[in-house]
């Protein structure tokens, strides 16, 4: 696999990790779009960003729950 400069600075769990924050402070939530997260990043840094989701076969009208699928939920 060929690994292309917008993986080594947009990874999958960095995004991951961003829109978490981003939920848990309540400024977008997880039934959103991906396409939520563009008011979070910059116009430069967004192309990027498509490009890792598309990529990875996420489109810009999937859930954020969809990139959070693998968050780890801790009890009560």
């Amino acid at each position: 696999m060929i690994t292309t400069p917008y993986e080594q600075l947009y990874s999958l769990d960095m995004l991951r990790d961003e829109a978490y924050e981003l939920v848990q402070q309540g400024l977008i939530d997880r039934q959103q779009p991906l396409y939520a997260l563009c008011r979070y990043i910059t116009g430069r840094e967004w192309e990027c960003v498509e490009l890792n989701l598309a990529e990875h076969e996420f489109l810009l009208r999937d859930r954020v729950i969809d990139l959070l699928s693998q968050e780890r939920w801790q009890e009560d």
